[in-house]
């Protein structure tokens, strides 16, 4: 197994004395490359912040998360701002995309943020893929919600990054809109051999993932691959 991303006796408390709370305690792991992994359990089980403090979003209260061979909490403030533009991507619940650009202009703006070029015939070739080429002018209140969310993985594609996160991508949609997401994804990920960490509450939109990771009151109660 070949690891893109370890985290390594994570710990993330909140409070003080009497009043600490414990969301994450003494987690390690890997992500295997290339591979769809799902975190899941219930609301306030610690997987959304385990995800956020492996994608460098939320700082452990101790441990340490290597991206690509880097610690990536002892970067400074701007060199893990950098490493997120260049080497992470990103699916929202909520989308998160920008209203006042239209389909093709929130896929490239990481790229852009980055102050590079996109791959025009790359992203060309994920907006076909994702079904999205008579969308690509059409602005976000235009988009059904399972739109949106699929305009959310090609800008999650668009940079070329080593590893996706998604954090409960398909929570804010019906079952059948989830279900079209979530092969979507899926798809994109094999098509592209790209790594993909994924927060859920939804056993069913986690049998999609090759690996299925339990978080209860912090730790990981079970870590399981799919055949």
């Amino acid at each position: 197994m070949t690891a893109i991303l370890t985290g390594e006796h994570l710990i993330k408390t909140y409070g003080y004395n009497d009043n600490r709370v414990t969301a994450v305690s003494d987690i390690s792991l890997e992500i295997e490359e290339g591979k769809l992994t799902a975190i899941i359990g219930r609301s306030g089980s610690g997987k959304s912040t385990l995800l956020h403090m492996l994608a460098g979003l939320l700082k452990p209260t101790q441990g340490s998360v290597i991206l690509d061979g880097t610690d990536i909490w002892k970067l400074s403030d701007s060199g893990r701002a950098k490493l997120r533009r260049r080497s992470v991507g990103f699916i929202f619940q909520f989308f998160n995309l920008i209203s006042a650009q239209n389909v093709i202009e929130n896929i490239v703006l990481p790229v852009h943020l980055d102050n590079r070029k996109e791959d025009e015939e790359y992203v060309n070739e994920i907006i076909h893929a994702l079904g999205l080429d008579d969308k690509r002018y059409s602005y976000i209140h235009e988009l059904s919600g399972g739109q949106q969310q699929r305009v959310a993985i090609a800008r999650a594609l668009a940079s070329k990054p080593s590893i996706i996160f998604a954090d409960e991508p398909t929570g804010n949609l019906d079952a059948e809109s989830s279900k079209e997401v979530i092969l979507m994804l899926r798809k994109m990920q094999r098509q592209y051999h790209q790594t993909v960490v994924m927060v859920t509450h939804d056993l069913n939109i986690a049998e999609n993932a090759d690996r299925i990771i339990l978080i209860s009151d912090g730790k990981i109660m079970k870590d399981s691959m799919q055949n």
